[in-house]
């Protein structure tokens, strides 16, 4: 394996290839707002990752077919805040705190590292697979220290990529609350089914109400059917009730095993994927969103706890914590299912 570093004065409007093989092609350039951008294309399709905001996965494609939600943002914009460029594929939810937070929360929605400014980006390239990295350094007088590492790795004739973290506690006294969830806004998709290899009912309805959901007559009506067991949870073919939100959870998922995965099957056949296990991610979120301005399904959404805010996680005891000098690693592969 070999690393290329990627500093931000070399890109520019137009797209340069970085690096390039009978396999894959690595370009790089800079949209008009002023973010940088690195595309890795494998035989099948490609992956977008914005190196230095947050290693946010801009974009993802394969077999013609788009991965990523349908939303208002043209192009990736520079901010401190995910809900100023939230129109990516994915990003990281996290580090000191994640998801919504509560009226008596003081982090921002989806927390601290979703639009981090990376110290440093690199690509990591061997025969069989190419990978967008980094590195970035929190620290805060009196506060908390950490560094994150992440990776997105398309490997050769796949489909289906690896998203990985690594976190460190780099303070030498001070124990590290960890609140992490991959975010994957996959594309919402006409008369498609959800299933995963969990039991029946392992998924319940989010019963709380967060500030940014204002519900209507007609959500609260939907919401009831679902609870009464009246309607098909597992089939996307009711687009006008996702208006506001649609949110269900499946929690202490080590119980069905270590090994996971969640899909979502297309009319045609085409199948979104995503695995994970239970050991890294013990809680999963299914996120339903239809309007004129954004359409995602994410079918799954792997997390140490429900995205609900840093105080929700610490009175359900789902927060992680981390000693001085201890570190944490997550993995999900996530695409399109191949045949086996």
């Amino acid at each position: 394996m070999y690393r290329i570093s990627l500093r931000k004065e070399h890109f520019s409007a137009a797209a340069v290839t970085l690096a390039e093989s009978a396999e894959f092609t690595v370009t790089g350039h800079r949209y008009p707002s002023g973010v940088e951008s690195v595309t890795v294309r494998n035989s099948r399709g490609k992956v977008e990752v914005l190196p230095f905001l947050g290693q946010i996965i801009w974009d993802a494609e394969f077999d013609g077919v788009s991965l990523r939600m349908e939303s208002t943002f043209s192009q990736p914009k520079k901010s401190t805040l995910i809900e100023d460029t939230y129109g990516c594929f994915g990003f990281h939810s996290g580090l000191l705190a994640a998801g919504c937070p509560s009226p008596e929360d003081d982090h921002p929605l989806h927390g601290e590292f979703a639009c981090a400014d990376f110290d440093e980006a690199w690509l990591e390239i061997d025969a069989g697979s190419v990978a967008v990295s980094g590195r970035y350094e929190y620290v805060k007088g009196f506060g908390h220290h950490y560094e994150a590492v992440p990776h997105v790795r398309l490997h050769a004739g796949a489909a289906m990529f690896d998203i990985d973290l690594a976190v460190t506690n780099l303070s030498a006294a001070r124990t590290m609350p960890l609140q992490y969830m991959c975010h994957l806004n996959y594309a919402y998709a006409d008369g498609a089914r959800m299933s995963q290899s969990l039991p029946d009912g392992a998924f319940a309805l989010r019963e709380s109400v967060p500030a940014h959901v204002t519900p209507t007559p007609r959500w609260t009506a939907f919401n009831e059917a679902i609870q009464a067991g009246t309607v098909a949870t597992d089939l996307l073919d009711s687009p006008q009730e996702y208006d506001p939100e649609i949110v269900y959870f499946a929690e202490d998922l080590d119980r069905y095993g270590k090994d996971l995965e969640f899909r979502m099957e297309h009319t045609d056949g085409t199948t979104f994927c995503t695995r994970f296990s239970s050991s890294d991610f013990p809680v999963a979120t299914r996120w339903l969103l239809h309007n004129a301005d954004q359409k995602t399904a994410s079918f799954v959404l792997p997390g140490t706890s429900r995205p609900e805010g840093f105080l929700a996680a610490q009175a359900a005891g789902t927060l992680v914590e981390l000693a001085p000098g201890q570190s944490r690693t997550f993995h999900v592969s996530t695409g399109i299912k191949e045949e086996a």
